[in-house]
Parts: structure tokens; C-alpha cells; sequence
């Protein structure tokens, strides 16, 4: 039994629930990524509620869950944008820094409730930078006294079955009393071999182009299968963008490279390996890993959000799969 907290569109999830784990609360402040979450799961099991994780507490959850809630794992990433390399205009004031802390009390709380197993907190390398140390390192004393052994496993998503050249940091803590033997330093995450644009996406056709009032469900292909029409005077020229154009809205893919990162700000959508457009929304979720039926659901704006602050399933499932492992092997040996 699992709490997810700042579940997002569901990849960090949908990784543990494929190593066998079960999701029993979810959540996140927004709506739309609440709504993908609940309809890619089985039928009504709506999981997912929308909250605003700021001032949340033990309480509050217990409330949301219509009973007391004792789950064996917590797992979850805070958003991420405040701590991210990729962010010039960094604030000292912003209340996403808060997050990771509110993360580690609810651990906390939860587990002096009731013991924990693990938890696992996801986010980007760039909060284990000088100027970001203060944060992680509270995060993770506050944990340590809780009574887990914490490590800070930095992987790449491209080493673990998904197409895209991705470094994210994952936290992730056992309870030294239950599990006095398992290090999570030592985690078992072998590396697969890496995929590349090309087998991802080129047997896509072409995305539609967003209209206003467009209804995608109404068309043949994939929901998620659109993007902006190109209306930059690169994309026109001969041969279109080209590769190694410079500038961060122009980032170019290479059909036999992993893609760049899946992370757009504003306008900042990948150029697709052709140079003639952006990626659309389906094309970027496979390049994140998610399954091919998956669907996401809002604004096409909304969408772009989404899926870039999504954990690449196939890299969650990596992680769940080591912690089970490390943890449940003896018990799943013995039920074999």
C-alpha cells in the first residue's frame, strides 16, 4: 500500500504499480493531472484526489482517505521547477523550495504513526547544488531522525529503457529497524540498453494542429497527437530548423540519439528530428516512456505541463523493482 504525494499525471506511479506495488492515495493540486491519473487507471478506482500539498497533514490525509491511513511505502516528487538547473529566474521567495520538506514531515508523521518500509522522493540533480544543499540536507535529517537510512541514487532515464537523455535525483530511505541489512546506496539497478528517437516515434504520421475549439477526440489517431502550428520562419526555410541551431526554443532531436530532456517551458517544445515542427504531445510522452495507450487530458497547454513534469515510467518501474528486491525478495520467494 502506497501514499503518492504530487502524483502528477501518474509516471512515478505507474513504474511502481508495474513492479507489483498498489497505489492507495494519490495526490496533487491539479485538476487536470489529477483527471489523466484516475481515467489510465481501472475502472473506477479513482485514486487520485486533487490537493493542495502545502499545508497538508496526517489528518487532512486521513480525512481524504475516509479513514486512517497506513501505508507501507511513500513515494512521491515535489515539483521540481525551483531547484532546476534549467531555471534562470530562480526566486528566493518561491514556496515550491517548501516542498521536499513538506514531503519529509508527512514521511515522518506517517511514520511515527505507523512504521514505514521505504519511501522514495524524486526530483532533479540540480538540488543537490551548493545553493540548494540547505534544502535536501533538512530533508534528509529529518528523515534520518525519523528512523530511515537514506541514500541519493542520480540516474539517467536513458539507462533504464526509455528514449531520452534524462539525470533526475531520487532520495530514496529504508527503515533501518525492519531492514537493518538493505543499503539503499547499494540498490540493484542494472542498466538496459539505450533507445533511441527513431524506434520511439518514427512510425508516427503526422500530428493535427491545435485549433481553438478543436475536439481531439473526435479525431483518428491518439488524443494526444497535436501540437502548435509551426509559425517561426525556421521551420519554413529549406531543409527547416537545422541541427545545431542555437537558442533554448530551438532544441533539435537526433532520430538515432536519445532525446533531449522532456521539460518545456514556454515555447520551449523539442524540435521534431525533421525540423518542419515541434513534437506533439503523444510524441513526447513516448520519448518519456508512458505506455502507448495512455492519454492525457486538459489543454493542450496543460498537456505540455504534464508531461514534462512527469518521472519517466520505465525509470520508476527500475527503482520499484530494486526496492522490491531489496526488501521483498525473501517474501516473494517464499510465496513462489
Amino acid at each position: 500500500m502506497l501514499l503518492s504525494l504530487f502524483c502528477g499525471a501518474g509516471g512515478l506511479d505507474l513504474g511502481f504499480e508495474q513492479a507489483g506495488f498498489e497505489v492507495v492515495l494519490a495526490l496533487d493540486r491539479k485538476s487536470d493531472s489529477v483527471k489523466s491519473y484516475n481515467q489510465n487507471r481501472k475502472k473506477g478506482a479513482r485514486v487520485a484526489k486533487v490537493q493542495d500539498l502545502a499545508e497538508i497533514t496526517v489528518e487532512k490525509l486521513d480525512s481524504i482517505y475516509e479513514g486512517e491511513l497506513r501505508p507501507t511505502g511513500v513515494i512521491g516528487g515535489p515539483p521540481c521547477q525551483s531547484f532546476s538547473q534549467a531555471n534562470v529566474n530562480q526566486r528566493v521567495d518561491d514556496v515550491r523550495t517548501a516542498l521536499p520538506q513538506t514531503f519529509a514531515d508527512i514521511v515522518a508523521a506517517l511514520h511515527a504513526r505507523q512504521p514505514l518500509d521505504f519511501f522514495v522522493m524524486e526530483n532533479v540533480v540540480g538540488l543537490t547544488l551548493k545553493k540548494h544543499s540547505a534544502t535536501l540536507a533538512a530533508v534528509e535529517q529529518k528523515l534520518d531522525a525519523a528512523g530511515f537510512l537514506t541514500a541519493r541514487l542520480m540516474l539517467n532515464a536513458k539507462d533504464h529503457g526509455t528514449p531520452q537523455n534524462r539525470p533526475r535525483l531520487f532520495l530514496v530511505g529504508i527503515n533501518r529497524d525492519r531492514f537493518p541489512g538493505v543499503d539503499p546506496a547499494k540498490l540493484s539497478l542494472p542498466a538496459k540498453p539505450t533507445k533511441t528517437v527513431r524506434q520511439t516515434i518514427e512510425h508516427l504520421g503526422d500530428p493535427v494542429y491545435f485549433v481553438r475549439g478543436l475536439d481531439m477526440a473526435a479525431q483518428p489517431g491518439h488524443i494526444n497527437h497535436w501540437c502548435m502550428f509551426p509559425k517561426s520562419p525556421k521551420f519554413s526555410q529549406e531543409g527547416g530548423v537545422r541541427p545545431g541551431v542555437k537558442g533554448r526554443s530551438f532544441k533539435m532531436l537526433d532520430w538515432d540519439e536519445p532525446s533531449i530532456a522532456v521539460a518545456y517551458g514556454h515555447r520551449e517544445v523539442n524540435v521534431h528530428p525533421s525540423g518542419r515542427r515541434r513534437l506533439s504531445v503523444y510524441e513526447a510522452m513516448l520519448l518519456q516512456g508512458f505506455p502507448p495507450k495512455y492519454e492525457l487530458h486538459g489543454t493542450l497547454s496543460s498537456q505540455i505541463d504534464q508531461v514534462s513534469e512527469a518521472v519517466p515510467p520505465p525509470l520508476a518501474n527500475a527503482v520499484a523493482k530494486a526496492v522490491s528486491k531489496a526488501l521483498y525478495a525473501d517474501k516473494l520467494k517464499k510465496a513462489g
